[in-house]
């Protein structure tokens, strides 16, 4: 590590830390796309950590909504009919594939088939 790399390092925020810990845990996981090069209407498989879990029903019908952060972007999943989903909480980790698209300038997978994965330290 140069000392240019050194320095940055020390200096970079938690916010900065933490992405790049997401970004490197997305490919240890291998075949995953990060949410910032996730093409529009296609199949991806995106791995990283919810960040927030919100139940908001849409249009009558319950919806459980999770924003999932890989270190480059947030991806928010969307479960419709449900209320809850064991195991989606802040915190885990998760690797989850489906079909991306983009709405209201938001990254979204609708009803995306998922994997729990182990917390770091687990």
């Amino acid at each position: 590590m140069t000392l240019k790399e050194k320095l940055a390092k020390a200096l970079a925020s938690r916010a900065e830390i933490e992405a790049d810990e997401e970004r490197a845990e997305s490919v240890v996981t291998g075949a995953c796309t990060p949410v910032h090069d996730l093409p529009d209407r296609c199949r991806a498989t995106v791995s990283g950590v919810v960040r927030a879990v919100t139940l908001r029903p849409r249009e009558g019908v319950p919806a459980v909504e999770a924003e999932l952060y890989d270190g480059s972007g947030t991806l928010v999943l969307v479960w419709l009919g449900r209320r809850e989903i064991a195991g989606i909480e802040p915190g885990r980790r998760l690797r989850v594939e489906g079909m991306a698209c983009e709405k209201g300038g938001r990254r979204v997978m609708y009803n995306p088939g998922y994997e729990l994965r182990a917390r770091p330290g687990e």
